[in-house]
């Protein structure tokens, strides 16, 4: 099987062309294709698949072989993906994936794709659908307690659901301790993907994130976007964002208007191989 390794402010994952390649054994495929020492090493691993309703589907597997709703990160991947590798020869391509249609734009750069703007869509705030069992909805706000440690959260879906909580020092977190207790929490009947930031301005977000289904990763696209959201509704930024990630930065940008996300951030190539 050919796969192409690539990464997204260092989340990174293993592509498989489906229009060439077939897996049967998608599940378990994607977790030992994941293994960083026995396997190529990822946080998952990204089909491109062809689609009845879009230019492309993206089926989407993490680390532990769960299958996950949407990628921001992985998504500007495929779309870096379809163009460098002629599957399309349009700048404007829509993906189908379990979140959804989502629509990409394309920044070229001397035949090549450097950075991608994706419609993330609309955030979802409904507490019932994100899902999270609460108090109130919309989640803002809304105290809750980990282990015994009292904290607030900020919840919403972006295609996945997202717990964002708001820090003086997240880089100081023991994630590896802490992360699973957060995910498994009995207030989220699905499991969720955690979000630690802080606010450095008005502009400026810094973010580390505990991915469902993989633990710490360098960067989340719908991570991102979440906390981003989080922090306008608890009027901490502006509507533009740069959100900071161990594995680089992404604009986030929401319109009022339209009640969409916007994510513009780079997508590389790491190498191709056969596994």
């Amino acid at each position: 099987m050919k796969f192409t390794k690539m990464q997204g402010c260092g989340n990174d994952y293993v592509y498989v062309n489906c229009f060439k390649e077939t897996i049967e054994n998608q599940k378990e495929t994607a977790i030992k294709i994941s293994d960083r020492h026995f396997g190529v090493g990822s946080d998952g691993m990204i089909l491109i698949c062809p689609s009845d309703v879009a230019d492309f589907k993206m089926v989407m597997y993490n680390a532990d072989g769960s299958q996950a709703q949407m990628c921001g990160n992985g998504i500007r991947c495929v779309g870096k993906y379809v163009y460098d590798y002629g599957l399309t020869k349009q700048t404007k391509v829509t993906v189908e994936t379990l979140a959804g249609i989502k629509h990409l734009s394309l920044c070229v750069k001397e035949g090549k794709v450097s950075e991608v703007t994706v419609n993330m869509g609309s955030p979802v705030t409904e507490a019932g659908k994100i899902p999270v069992i609460a108090e109130k909805s919309p989640v803002v706000a809304e105290p809750i307690e980990v282990e015994g440690r009292k904290e607030v959260m900020t919840c919403v879906s972006m295609g996945n659901p997202h717990a964002v909580f708001f820090v003086e020092d997240p880089l100081s977190l023991p994630l590896e301790q802490i992360g699973p207790a957060y995910e498994t929490h009995e207030r989220f009947p699905e499991n969720i993907n955690t979000e630690f930031v802080k606010v450095i301005d008005r502009n400026t977000l810094l973010m580390r994130v505990w991915e469902r289904g993989s633990g710490e990763t360098l960067a989340c696209g719908t991570g991102a976007c979440a906390c981003a959201y989080a922090a306008i509704l608890n009027g901490y930024t502006e509507d533009t964002v740069t959100v900071k990630l161990l594995g680089g930065d992404l604009k986030i940008r929401y319109d009022r208007e339209e009640n969409v996300i916007y994510m513009t951030g780079p997508a590389e190539t790491v190498f191709e191989g056969e596994y």
